[in-house]
């Protein structure tokens, strides 16, 4: 993970948030993704969604597993606590990590190989544990870190770059989000900040496991052997000079529609994702309903974006375990340790 620091001159007329900060001081490290990559949106919406709730970066800690989107930490708040965990493993690090301070912002950013596949029984834990943050999948429905294996949230039918086929039903995040208990369940579009950005502030105001599932396009693995400007056809009908590893810049395909409306997004392989947009009639506090309103629209060959679900009336990991409110750095001996009498009192519970 490169660590590239931005220049920290900036504009002196720049708008200031309650805290006196600029939009400059939520910044990460500059960006080694591919050119026009969705997972750099995404990194953009959580600098402006945290600026404007005026959040104190030293009171956030964003965590993350292994793959392209585990890399997006290091592109927002640098002056937050951060952890790059093992893959799939970034559940059990923010569980423990909230376990021993519930005072700070928690952002779990992970992938769809991250979370689906080797990481999947981790994701299933921490959300019926009702961890209080907010989890983040950037999906793109393909392994880019490894060039560009299909992942468990393809759909079926779905082909890779090399022509490979998915051949079974794939994992839909935010139903299995509901279905485990996620109090607050979101999916969204990397290029349609305007939506993104707000669900992002409801998602680190919610008190309670809060899951969003960002469709996210990879623009490196997205391309087709069907193309006279596909990776496949060009690398067969040239002549090498040397051993290079070429990846293009794209354009960031972005997008703005209304809610209740629908949009075809083109990816850069020219085929095409169907995105549906809520609206005020639908109601995100039925679990069955919103089971119900993403399984009609992925029958129809189209992914239903927006607030999805959400319930606001169950209790955190820390209500249920009954856990003491002060940072376990803040404990001093005593309280650690409270002596014999205390630890017979426990034993004498059990006979």
């Amino acid at each position: 993970m490169s660590y590239i620091r931005k220049p920290k001159f900036s504009h002196p007329g720049l708008q200031t948030n309650d805290l006196g900060l600029t939009r400059r001081d939520y910044e990460g490290t500059l960006t080694t993704l591919c050119g026009g990559c969705g997972h750099d949106s995404i990194s953009a919406a959580i600098i402006q969604a945290a600026a404007e709730m005026s959040l104190e970066p030293h009171r956030v800690a964003k965590i993350s597993g292994i793959g392209c989107s585990s890399k997006i930490p290091s592109y927002f708040l640098s002056k937050a606590h951060g952890f790059n965990s093992v893959h799939g493993r970034m559940p059990s690090v923010a569980t423990g990590a909230n376990i021993a301070n519930q005072d700070l912002h928690y952002i779990g950013i992970s992938g769809d190989g991250d979370s689906a596949s080797i990481g999947l029984g981790q994701f299933c834990h921490i959300v019926r544990r009702q961890v209080n943050m907010l989890y983040i999948v950037a999906n793109n429905g393909t392994y880019g870190l490894t060039k560009g294996q299909m992942s468990a949230t393809a759909d079926m039918g779905s082909r890779t770059k090399s022509g490979e086929e998915a051949q079974f039903e794939n994992i839909d995040m935010a139903t299995l989000a509901i279905e485990l208990g996620a109090s607050f369940v979101a999916r969204s579009f990397s290029g349609d900040k305007k939506q993104l950005v707000p669900l992002l502030q409801a998602g680190l105001s919610h008190k309670g496991f809060a899951f969003i599932d960002v469709v996210s396009p990879c623009v490196t693995f997205n391309n087709t052997d069907l193309s006279s400007h596909g990776y496949k056809n060009t690398w067969e009908n040239y002549v090498a000079l040397s051993d290079v590893d070429f990846v293009p810049m794209r354009d960031e395909i972005t997008t703005n529609y209304e809610p209740g409306e629908e949009k075809d997004i083109t990816l850069h392989d020219g085929s095409v994702i169907h995105l549906h947009k809520t609206d005020d009639s639908y109601d995100p506090t039925d679990k069955d309903q919103a089971l119900g309103h993403i399984s009609k629209y992925k029958k129809k060959g189209k992914i239903a974006t927006g607030l999805l679900y959400i319930n606001q009336s169950t209790s955190d990991l820390h209500e249920t375990q009954y856990t003491i409110d002060r940072p376990l750095n803040s404990l001093g001996a005593d309280e650690l340790c409270p002596g014999n009498g205390a630890l017979n009192g426990i034993n004498d519970t059990f006979r």
